[in-house]
């Protein structure tokens, strides 16, 4: 049975790893933390929804049309709206993906539905069995997917060049601009991939959730798993997303009714009680 929940937990914690991905993106370039990441996560939802049932697109070809789709609209959010508060307070950025956030939840149930929808299946649900465990293709397709995404951003980060001046970026966007880097196009680019991440984690959960135009509370449960894992830490944005679902998993059958839903916010207090700046974060000390 332990076994058994640790993969549903895993299966929820990849998903949990890919929207925290993109609050980490988007915080170690440009510095804002972005609440409307959960909005990005029903937004890519919902067109793939609309692909696949009302324009009868295959779900091979959805997906892909999506996430470009989605990958534009992250841009285009950047260079129209948040390029032109570039140097506010931090407050006041937070303030505005807070609305932003509103906005889009809002316009998605006008467009769309406030209904609860059916997302068509990417995977199957009907049980397998390996090694004893009991598990589907579905738990399967979103730990593999999960892992597939990662690895691609480690590839894309480690070895292009437009991978390396983003790291630059992340580290010191001045020296960066100094050294001949767009970093005004970098922005917009973090902000493109960060939407896409949530789109993938959008079309994984909602087969499981099913489809509403409040999914984007549940894709904002991520947010801690980034701050556990170190908010400026790419693998602890996974990590973290793993140990959260895991342990949700857990308290679900181990702890009295209620304390799955709290459960996030206890880890989090623990490990910053332990290490302030999360897992995989740098503690930095400053002379006085």
């Amino acid at each position: 049975m332990i076994i058994q929940e640790v993969l549903g937990g895993l299966t929820l914690g990849s998903i949990y790893a890919l929207v925290a991905l993109g609050f980490v993106l988007i915080y170690k370039t440009t510095e804002v933390i972005n609440f409307a990441q959960g909005e990005f996560m029903t937004l890519g939802a919902f067109i793939s929804f609309s692909l696949i049932t009302s324009i009868k697109l295959n779900i091979l070809l959805a997906i892909p049309i999506t996430l470009i789709l989605t990958f534009i609209f992250g841009i285009l959010l950047d260079r129209l709206l948040l390029r032109k508060l570039v140097g506010e307070e931090a407050f006041a950025l937070v303030m505005v993906t807070i609305g932003i956030s509103i906005g889009m939840r809002s316009l998605i149930g006008m467009i769309w539905t406030y209904d609860t929808l059916s997302f068509p299946q990417i995977f199957s649900k009907n049980p397998i069995r390996m090694l004893g465990i009991i598990t589907t293709p579905l738990q399967i397709g979103i730990i593999a997917t999960t892992i597939a995404a990662v690895a691609l951003l480690y590839i894309f980060f480690k070895y292009t060049r437009v991978g390396i001046a983003m790291q630059a970026t992340a580290q010191n966007q001045l020296g960066s601009y100094l050294m001949g880097v767009n970093v005004e196009r970098i922005f917009g680019l973090v902000w493109g991939i960060s939407c896409m991440a949530a789109a993938i984690a959008g079309i994984l959960l909602a087969p499981i959730i099913f489809l509403n135009h409040n999914m984007g509370f549940i894709g904002i449960k991520a947010f801690p798993a980034a701050i556990i894992g170190g908010f400026g830490s790419i693998p602890g944005a996974v990590v973290g997303g793993l140990i959260l679902g895991v342990s949700e998993s857990m308290a679900g059958i181990y702890l009295p009714t209620g304390f799955k839903d709290v459960f996030a916010s206890l880890i989090l207090l623990i490990v910053l009680m332990i290490r302030p700046g999360g897992i995989f974060g740098i503690q930095e000390k400053k002379r006085v």
